[in-house]
């Protein structure tokens, strides 16, 4: 295949000893998106990553290794992944209902070294957690949940707010400590345009702060954003910035948000398996092995830029080419998806290239939804 350049970061020189679809990731290219995350926070205590992305417990000791104590994660799964490797700090970005809720409460007692805090937005999940924290001799750290435009959760800014956190103050087994805001609405290209988006949903979350201040003498902590404002909260005094994708990147963010430095640090590879028509080929790469919530092309192709995915069902992608003769059955292709967050929950493992070769796997281990609790 002509498109195919030897010499290129990204290709794999022991490549015939992976089978495909597979995920592959650069532990070089990790370690400087990390490398870059802390020089760019400029104080490694208002970082807390999100692991949702990367779901690997060698990834997020990486991170420990790097100075960064506290995390934040979408699952229980995620939560026993960080205490698993001793992580000290670790906020479950997630209301826990129903089993979550007793689930999180083993979480505390299992792992008494890692200190793990959750949201609510409402007072019977504040109820419940009481009741459990009581009953379990524990106490439940919580962060209120604010709504910063996202929509998705979260209790709207202002009194209904201030009255579910003196509410919750009074219940027994509650700490109060904090408030959350996730602004994933906000994801412009212009930097500009994200910073005042993002002041906006912001001043909401600060005000709060303030309310509670001046009712309690309490000072909250607060925890913001993703990797799309991180570099419009990581200037917030005391503020936390939970950032999660910059640790693999993918093209959707590589495209949308040139200012952030971040680079790939994950793919996928596919083979070519069929050569349909002069303009058209099929590879491996289907629904099962790279995300499909997003519409064409869901995937660029490295080595292959003009390629375009046209087509796909469970374990084919049928791909667009301007010329089919230039590649052959067996081709591999490097992958760079649109949204690496869910594509990396497809597989069991990540195939770690070192130094240009694959040199051992690690397991996703928190695409599980239970790992023992």
């Amino acid at each position: 295949m002509t498109t195919n350049d030897t010499a290129a970061w990204y290709s794999i020189r022991n490549i015939s000893t992976i089978d495909s679809p597979a995920l592959v990731v650069y532990y070089e290219k990790v370690k400087e998106n990390i490398r870059l995350l802390r020089l760019l926070s400029g104080d490694v205590m208002l970082l807390r990553p999100h692991v949702k992305t990367n779901k690997i417990a060698e990834v997020c000791q990486l991170m420990l290794d790097e100075g960064i104590t506290q995390f934040k994660c979408a699952t229980i799964a995620e939560a026993e992944m960080l205490a698993g490797i001793k992580a000290p700090d670790v906020l479950l970005a997630y209301q826990p209902v129903g089993p979550k809720a007793e689930r999180f409460i083993q979480l505390i007692k299992t792992y008494p070294t890692t200190v793990f805090s959750c949201l609510i937005d409402n007072a019977p999940v504040a109820q419940t957690l009481s009741k459990l924290a009581v009953a379990n001799g524990v106490d439940v750290r919580v962060l209120i949940d604010i709504n910063v435009g996202m929509d998705r959760t979260g209790i709207a800014a202002g009194e209904p707010a201030l009255a579910l956190w003196t509410y919750a103050t009074s219940l027994p087994g509650i700490k109060m400590t904090g408030l959350h805001g996730y602004d994933g609405q906000v994801s412009d290209t212009a930097i500009d345009v994200r910073q005042q988006r993002s002041d906006n949903g912001f001043a909401k979350v600060e005000v709060m702060a303030g309310k509670i201040k001046e009712q309690s003498g309490v000072t909250p902590l607060i925890v913001m954003g993703g990797s799309p404002t991180f570099p419009t909260h990581m200037r917030r005094k005391g503020v936390q910035c939970s950032p999660g994708t910059f640790v693999f990147w993918d093209y959707s963010y590589k495209t949308q948000l040139p200012d952030l430095p971040f680079d790939y640090a994950a793919l996928v590879i596919t083979r070519v398996i069929s050569i349909i028509d002069e303009h058209t080929i099929c590879t491996d790469l289907g629904h099962k092995s790279v995300a499909a919530e997003n519409p064409f092309p869901r995937v660029y192709f490295l080595n292959a830029p003009d390629a375009k995915p046209i087509r796909q069902s469970e374990e084919h992608l049928v791909v667009r080419v301007e010329d089919a003769s230039v590649f052959s059955v067996g081709d591999v292709l490097y992958g760079a998806p649109v949204h690496i967050c869910p594509t990396v929950a497809l597989y069991e493992r990540a195939v770690v290239i070192k130094h240009g070769e694959a040199a051992m796997e690690w397991k996703v281990v928190a695409r599980d939804r239970r790992i023992n609790i």
